[in-house]
């Protein structure tokens, strides 16, 4: 998201993660890759908004692609694994990324509830949560309208009041947009 949109979703750790390695020179090629889409709807995310912000990013050649792991790979069975494993240590509180994820990946869809942390909200898991969707970094960086102002925040509510503000200065936010199929 570039930060004009009606909703954010939880952007501050992705966005002190981007700027890090957005900053990095010296390495050549840095990458972004995402997982899990539609996932954050319930934090706001309209996903139409991040599907323009990918076909921009495309037309600038900062779109890599998009590719996903079949639940047959090793890495399908291993990252079903590692959700497994990271849900049994800390069965309080799982990921509810992850835990859309693996369910996807396991063929589920709709609401499929695999944490009592979603008991108030209906769940949309579907096969478009397994896909990867990759980005160059420091074109993701570049197209971002506040990261340049994180440059000296140092706390995760630093973060979100530089946000926060930004988002207050802005004419206008762009409005949600229905997905059209």
């Amino acid at each position: 998201m570039r930060g004009d949109e009606n909703g954010l979703g939880t952007p501050e750790e992705d966005m002190a993660s981007l700027g890090a390695v957005a900053g990095l020179d010296e390495v050549e090629q840095r990458l972004v890759v995402c997982l899990g889409f539609g996932v954050d709807a319930y934090h706001g995310v309209n996903h139409s908004l991040a599907l323009e912000n990918l076909a921009a990013l495309a037309r600038e050649g900062a779109y890599l692609g998009a590719f996903s792991v079949p639940r047959e790979s090793r890495a399908g069975a291993c990252y079903l694994d590692a959700v497994a494993h990271a849900q049994a240590e800390t069965p309080s509180h799982p990921s509810i990324v992850n835990g859309s994820v693996a369910a996807a990946l396991r063929g589920e869809f709709g609401d499929a509830r695999f944490t009592e942390r979603t008991r108030r909200s209906e769940l949309f898991v579907n096969p478009l949560m397994t896909l990867y969707f990759a980005v160059d970094a420091v074109g993701l960086a570049r197209r971002n309208l506040y990261l340049p102002l994180l440059e000296r925040t140092v706390l995760t509510r630093q973060i979100s009041t530089v946000i926060e503000e930004f988002r207050d200065s802005l004419p206008a936010l762009r409005p949600p947009r229905a997905f059209p199929h």
